[in-house]
């Protein structure tokens, strides 16, 4: 059987995935699982899947996880409607540099993001930020450093204010702030990354005196431009990330969008 295509980014940041996922076989899912855990971000342009097709291929990679800010979708209930109108202002959902629901004791290890509309080509890129190559740039004096704390994540990060046009019409009431805490250096296969949130993380437990300096330096470290890539949308992509290895970020921008998003537990 032949392998999968793929072809990294110019930067190993993700890779794109020329397959079409309304027939992707048992041993492709396997090679796709491979190439996500190694680069971290995988792009599927042209895939054009309803929402039922959407979610079985999602299934592949684990079950769907509870996200409880937003309401579901109405026909389809592990989906999240991600959407803004040309009318909105202020920022969109998910501007600034993060990673999803790291507020939680268990966070979602993969997000799943589908194109259902878009704006104009060019307008509301996605940012992707490769925390294997952050750490992997980090100084060895730094790595010791990190390497047996923990962040305080809050569901009340700076990131917080992105929702607020999205809970207006879709929010869940009553939720209160939500606080947890999780290593800042995680594993994955043998790969050492960083698991920093500067959307959602508050302070670094046992680390009184010097966590806003650390906070600050990874904040500013993990987004580097190197580290970066900018994924632009057209109808019908598909793009899945690590939430363990990968930043992302919404772009501002002023158009119709709607995104479904699937977070996989």
């Amino acid at each position: 059987m032949s392998k999968i295509k793929f072809k990294p980014t110019n930067n190993r940041v993700g890779c794109f995935i020329y397959a079409d996922l309304k027939t992707v076989e048992k041993d492709h899912i396997d090679e796709i699982k491979n190439l996500l855990d190694r680069y971290g971000v995988l792009f599927f342009k042209n895939q054009n899947l309803s929402p039922k097709e959407y979610i079985n291929f999602s299934s592949n990679f684990g079950k769907p996880a509870f996200y409880p800010m937003l309401k579901p979708h109405k026909d389809f209930k592990d989906i999240y409607v991600i959407e803004r109108k040309k009318t909105d202002t202020g920022k969109s959902f998910g501007e600034g540099p993060h990673t999803d629901s790291s507020y939680l004791e268990n966070p979602p290890r993969y997000t799943f993001l589908q194109a259902v509309e878009v704006p104009d080509e060019g307008k509301g890129n996605t940012l992707f930020y490769n925390q294997f190559l952050a750490y992997e740039a980090l100084s060895k004096t730094m790595k010791e450093k990190i390497k047996n704390l923990k962040g305080i994540f809050s569901s009340q990060g700076k990131i917080a204010q992105t929702r607020e046009l999205r809970m207006a019409d879709h929010g869940t009431s009553g939720t209160k702030e939500i606080i947890s805490q999780h290593k800042l250096v995680q594993m994955i296969n043998g790969r050492k990354t960083i698991y920093c949130s500067p959307g959602h993380v508050i302070g670094i437990d046992n680390l009184q005196s010097e966590q806003e300096k650390l906070i600050s330096f990874l904040s500013s470290h993990q987004i580097k431009k190197k580290f970066s890539f900018s994924f632009g949308w057209k109808k019908g992509d598909i793009a899945l990330w690590s939430n363990r290895s990968m930043l992302h970020a919404a772009t501002s921008f002023n158009g119709d969008r709607k995104m479904f998003r699937i977070t996989i537990q």
